[in-house]
């Protein structure tokens, strides 16, 4: 056909474009999801090499979409985080700070972890089976967006293929340099953090016990993330090795014993003897927030709305949240016989995420250049501000619900509720 109507369409088959893509169409959206790779080449062991912090309420999500059985055996729960500051010899400060997740205080489950790490292969896999057998969703793929046409009524979207949809709301997944914001006019805040993170796999001695390490060393974060053990039984974790991005660039030039022993002194020997396993990958490090997630039947999702530091691991559970709001508001409208991609239905979505999502970004923000220097004035503060949150207990207890997610005006799917 050449022309179709949906209710919604999605640009972009990434992690988020697909998890929207699922759950508005498990809640009964008729949904177009359009990539211009084929779907099952993002699968593929080599094309990301990174790993996701799933909070304890996105995994919820995933849960009630039947998403999490596919996963949870490789997925490794995150039980403590301990972060400390570190200088260029990469030895930690005394002072740190620990997170237990005993102290979340979840009401039916008192020992519920943190959260889970999961490479991304795996969940873009579990998702891609499950938008297989959702009847409501079209995969589009491999297929390119070369026009698209938005008025009051409709949004017409021609294909490279030559075939043109048509839907009530199109959705821009398309990451932080997509280009339906620009061409919708949405301005947004942007910069270059200068800097670059390495993303490998470290295989090492000790077991790591679902500890998640992050290491403030003058050029970035070091961040030590539990990977399941292998299918050997040796003990992993996945690495996000931040770094001036001059500095990044001679690193991974170097030949594999002087790069081991550069990553081995960052790293430490509180595993016992280390090195690392598999390829490297490197992403530059930008902040993108959009001035506003919504134009004329048009919504931005994920970093196309806001791409933040990493420093965190929250940026992914970020998106997440906002797809469970805008899925839960375009539910809403249409059960009540409302046009979904109205500027009423998408405002509500707009004034419900963007408080959350601006405070999250600044934190990130204000944390990476408060610890990413060596200046020694700051480093006495940071440690002294470490120790002091680690002996409060109400504080460290605030500070761990908030990165599993527990904190704000919590969507339904967040709440693992179904629509």
């Amino acid at each position: 056909m050449d022309s179709e109507r949906f209710d919604l369409a999605i640009v972009g088959a990434g992690l988020n474009g697909s998890l929207l893509a699922l759950a508005a169409g498990q809640a009964g959206l008729k949904i177009a999801l359009i990539d211009r790779l084929p779907l099952k080449s993002m699968t593929e062991a080599g094309f990301d090499g990174r790993t996701m912090a799933i909070s304890y309420t996105s995994q919820r999500l995933f849960k009630a979409l039947g998403v999490w059985d596919d996963v949870a055996n490789v997925a490794e729960p995150i039980l403590d985080i301990r972060i400390s500051d570190a200088g260029h010899d990469g030895q930690a400060s005394p002072l740190f700070l620990h997170f237990d997740h005993r102290e979340a205080g979840v009401d039916d489950n008192p020992d519920a972890p943190m959260g889970w790490i999961v490479e991304n292969r795996f969940l873009r896999a579990a998702m891609l089976r499950r938008l297989i057998d959702c009847a409501n969703v079209e995969l589009i793929a491999p297929d390119d967006a070369v026009e698209t046409k938005r008025d009051a009524d409709k949004v017409e979207i021609s294909l490279k293929s030559g075939r043109v949809i048509t839907a009530r709301l199109v959705a821009s997944a398309e990451g932080r340099f997509g280009t339906m914001r620009e061409e919708a006019g949405i301005g947004a805040r942007s910069w270059s953090y200068n800097q670059t993170a390495i993303v490998l796999v470290a295989r090492h001695e000790r077991p790591h016990r679902g500890i998640a390490q992050e290491k403030f060393l003058p050029g970035g974060p070091f961040a030590i993330l539990p990977m399941c053990d292998s299918e050997t039984g040796e003990h992993l974790s996945s690495i996000v090795w931040t770094e001036r991005t001059a500095i990044a660039k001679r690193l991974l030039e170097l030949d594999a014993a002087r790069f081991q022993a550069e990553f081995a002194r960052r790293f430490g020997d509180f595993l016992g003897k280390v090195d690392t396993i598999g390829p490297r990958w490197w992403y530059p490090l930008h902040l993108v927030h959009a001035e506003r997630y919504i134009e004329q039947r048009l919504v931005l999702v994920g970093d196309a709305a806001h791409g933040m530091h990493p420093i965190a691991g929250q940026g992914y559970n970020l998106g997440i949240r906002d797809i469970a709001a805008l899925v839960e508001v375009l539910v809403d409208a249409k059960r009540l016989g409302l046009d979904v991609g109205s500027a009423d239905t998408l405002e509500r979505y707009a004034q419900w995420r963007r408080a959350d999502n601006f405070a999250m970004i600044a934190a990130t923000d204000l944390l990476n250049r408060l610890f990413s220097n060596d200046i020694k004035p700051l480093r006495l503060a940071r440690d002294l501000g470490l120790g002091a949150v680690n002996r409060i207990p109400p504080l460290r207890r605030f500070f761990i619900r908030h990165a599993m997610g527990m904190v704000g005006d919590l969507p339904k799917l967040i709440r693992g509720e179904r629509l």
